[in-house]
């Protein structure tokens, strides 16, 4: 295999050369099978629940989601979006569109959707990517403001005191 330099003049020409043949092109293959000997603990895949939730076009609030493990390429991509080149601030809305799985029953996550979700929401969400990327999970130390006690809450949602 031979190796190429990325430079900003050879980033696109080098994501098309490795895209992936269209579906139609593409041989159907079995479900892959799970490792032998259990999942060895990599965990590629996490749950959160939205401050305020996403308001779809029906007026249905989705709230619970998923959010996987960014890839190289999750990050190079929004870099050639012409969108993200005319405005630098919208690499965030490319790159949670590409990594959330799932917002409720909406299974196809857009640069759409995440346009129409509101600002906390999307505040939450880069955190929460930030998290599971940079620290590989979604805990995070706190200090009681009563008690100065310290512990762990785990960001991924759910209700407070319900583990």
């Amino acid at each position: 295999m031979r190796r190429r330099t990325v430079t900003a003049g050879n980033l696109e020409e080098i994501l098309q050369a490795t895209e992936p043949a269209p579906a139609a092109e593409l041989p159907t293959a079995p479900p892959p099978t799970p490792p032998r000997g259990g999942d060895h603990g990599l965990r590629t895949e996490f749950e959160f629940e939205l401050p305020r939730g996403y308001v779809d076009e029906s007026g249905i609030v989705h709230r619970h989601g998923a959010m996987r493990l960014a890839t190289a390429r999750d990050e190079l991509r929004p870099q050639i979006d012409l969108r993200v080149k005319e405005n630098p601030a919208y690499l965030s809305v490319v790159l949670l569109s590409q990594v959330i799985t799932r917002i409720g029953a909406v299974t196809d996550v857009h640069a759409g959707v995440v346009e129409r979700m509101y600002a906390t929401d999307v505040a939450f969400l880069q955190d929460f990517y930030r998290r599971i990327n940079s620290e590989g999970h979604t805990r995070a130390a706190v200090t009681c403001p009563h008690c100065e006690g310290a512990f762990e809450v785990d960001l991924s949602g759910g209700r407070l005191g319900e583990s």
